[in-house]
């Protein structure tokens, strides 16, 4: 924030004096002055400035920029019930600062009497009937105003502006709010004796005054910057956001130039918050506003909005091409790994984008644009930045109406628990099966998994649901297995149910999955768990995967190859089984490539002790090939689709 002084004076000779020689010299330097004062202060001024020969006889600066503004007039303009208006304020005063800094590339000096007219009650015309501590509220708006611009401010009160005792704590408000202050001082010499008594003894009361108003002056300004930024990562919060964000749609309607916002939204930092703690949360909460003031110019806004949403504001943009080369190398800086203590992290980011005017006008829906496009960025895989469309508004709607409804599905029994084979390569006997959840809604029909289970891992109905699915596979699991002692039903856990409640529902379903007497050589149930989990997890989840292990359950890790498929966890966790992803084994008998890829992934997993099954697979073809690279096991259409309990069981008896 730049300079803000306040100078007390007796006279209007040493006011005068000093008006002009703080404006003399701005304009000696070349740089830019704004006077704000009575319109017979500023005639005084620009008599004296023309004699210094720094104004021509029209008033116009021979040297950098002189701009007057009449605070007789201006006042008026932004005062309402006797108390200045922040908008108003902003669009009279404010908006003259923004076009001097734009205008003139040199520093800019502005002084303010009118804050001291505030407190002198003028009686002019047009001025309103003003109350106590209208200067007050006008020199936080000036403070404001300091944050968002560059400019060094000087305010100046006559000492009648504090005539009683009942002045004393305006005077100290009005003090804190100044970075410095420049005591009364007199410039005729030839003051009389009384005048000059009365003065010291006036200064030597607001010396006493000032002493104490020191510490607590640095206290108010340490306030100030916390209420402006915020204290974890050092960057603008939420608010001086907002404020920025209208100032530069205001600029780009000037200038014609467009816009870009980016929210950006933290891949698996729930689970690295929970399972590691808050400390190493923030941590990592701080690298990551680096790493994005990284990628932006001094010009642009990082912004954190809370939790692990940020945002970037790209003004002045030339090229609009150049907002998808920063969101990329945005997502690629975030997907590296993070030193959070003496263990790496793995994130990533979500991001959304929406550019002014092409999408919003205003600074609400550029945020609701940016929020929607980023939660597509979530749906279509995360690690990853869409820009908005409109068609997105109907899909936020639909998605919010989808979660309502979810709720009532979970009471109303809507939900069902289908099941998939998953079979022996060699023999085609069914070994396993996937249990899928799927929703079979009143009116709108079948709904896919695809649209509500992004939506309950949201709203965090996935453990209820999760729960629900793993008892309704359990009780089916002892049913079949009375026939097929060998069969497993493996349910998928989401990471949220590990983390949720210290790991509570994972000793729900280990106690559940106790039986009396000797363990099945088979289990009844295993677990499916992604890449995601294993990257974000700690020694808390180790512990509990460790747990279903020693109770003879069986882990598959899904959907490899997809994400970070990195060997060094493979190493960490001991897992049960490798799910080579349907992405893989999709036209595989065309695709020499993948045929590598799955030989590839099969011997490194049966030299790291693990079996492997292959999703995905739909034609005679391919399971040929699987087969011969030594595949244990299949699922996919070729096999079976995901059918209800019912069909299923009549699988088991074919």
């Amino acid at each position: 924030m730049g300079a803000h002084t306040v100078q007390f004076y007796e006279d209007d000779t040493f006011l005068l004096k000093g008006l002009s020689d703080y404006v003399g010299s701005a304009l000696t330097s070349g740089d830019t002055a704004i006077a704000i004062a009575t319109g017979d202060h500023l005639a005084r001024l620009e008599k004296t400035l023309k004699a210094r020969g720094l104004l021509s006889a029209e008033a116009t600066a021979m040297r950098g920029q002189y701009i007057r503004l009449d605070a007789d007039l201006a006042l008026p303009l932004f005062m309402e019930d006797g108390l200045p208006d922040e908008a108003r304020f902003r669009d009279t005063i404010g908006n003259v600062i923004l076009d001097a800094t734009e205008a003139h590339e040199g520093r800019l000096f502005v002084f303010g009497e009118m804050v001291a007219l505030l407190r002198a009650h003028p009686r002019c015309p047009l001025c309103p009937p003003v109350k106590h501590d209208a200067a007050v509220h006008v020199e936080r708006y000036f403070n404001t105003l300091l944050t968002h611009f560059r400019f060094t401010l000087l305010c100046a009160y006559p000492l009648s502006a504090f005539p009683g005792a009942d002045d004393t704590g305006t005077f100290h408000e009005v003090c804190a709010l100044h970075t410095e202050v420049l005591p009364a001082e007199s410039y005729d010499p030839n003051t009389q004796r009384e005048s000059l008594q009365r003065t010291i003894a006036c200064l030597q009361q607001q010396a006493h005054a000032l002493g104490r108003e020191v510490h607590d002056r640095k206290v108010v300004e340490q306030a100030l910057r916390e209420v402006n930024v915020d204290r974890l990562t050092g960057l603008p919060n939420r608010n001086v956001f907002q404020d920025r964000l209208d100032i530069d749609i205001k600029k780009a309607q000037r200038s014609g130039l467009a816009l870009a916002l980016l929210f950006i939204d933290l891949d698996h930092f729930k689970e690295i918050n929970d399972t590691r703690g808050h400390e190493a949360g923030d941590l990592l909460l701080k690298q990551v506003g680096r790493r994005l003031q990284s990628h932006v110019r001094d010009s642009d806004t990082v912004a954190r909005l809370g939790g692990d949403e940020f945002t970037i504001t790209l003004a002045d943009l030339h090229d609009i091409m150049s907002v998808t080369d920063i969101a990329q190398k945005i997502c690629d800086d975030l997907a590296r790994p993070f030193m959070v203590g003496d263990e790496l992290a793995y994130i990533s980011a979500s991001i959304g984008i929406t550019v002014y005017p092409r999408d919003a006008t205003t600074a609400s829906e550029l945020l609701r644009n940016a929020d929607q496009a980023m939660y597509r960025s979530k749906e279509r895989g995360r690690n990853r930045f869409t820009y908005f469309k409109s068609s997105m508004q109907d899909a936020a709607q639909n998605r919010m109406a989808l979660s309502n409804e979810l709720r009532r599905a979970v009471d109303e029994h809507q939900l069902e628990v289908y099941y998939q084979p998953i079979v022996d390569m060699a023999t085609g006997s069914i070994r396993k099966a996937e249990a899928l959840v799927r929703w079979r809604h009143p009116e709108r029909g079948d709904i896919s998994p695809v649209e509500f289970i992004p939506i309950a891992e949201h709203t965090g109905l996935i453990s209820h649901i999760g729960n629900w699915v793993y008892q309704e596979a359990l009780a089916k699991a002892r049913d079949w297995r009375i026939r097929n002692p060998a069969l497993t039903i493996n349910v998928n856990v989401s990471p949220i149910q590990f983390y949720e409640g210290n790991g509570e529902h994972c000793r729900k379903w280990l106690s559940d999955a106790a039986r009396p007497g000797v363990a099945p050589a088979v289990p009844e149930m295993g677990l499916e768990i992604t890449e995601g989990l294993l990257l974000a997890s700690d020694s808390e989840v180790l512990k509990q995967l460790l747990a279903f292990q020693q109770a003879g359950i069986k882990i598959s890790l899904d959907d490899f190859g997809t994400g970070y498929s990195s060997l060094s966890y493979l190493r960490k966790f001991s897992l049960d089984f490798l799910k080579i992803d349907k992405s893989f084994v999709y036209n595989l008998e065309y695709d020499a490539a993948n045929v590598a890829l799955c030989e590839a992934i099969i011997v490194m997993a049966h030299k790291l002790g693990l079996r492997v099954i292959a999703e995905g697979v739909e034609t005679r073809q391919q399971a040929e090939l699987l087969q011969r690279a030594g595949c244990d096991l299949g699922q996919g259409f070729l096999f079976g689709h995901a059918v209800p309990a019912h069909d299923f069981e009549t699988m088991l008896k074919a």
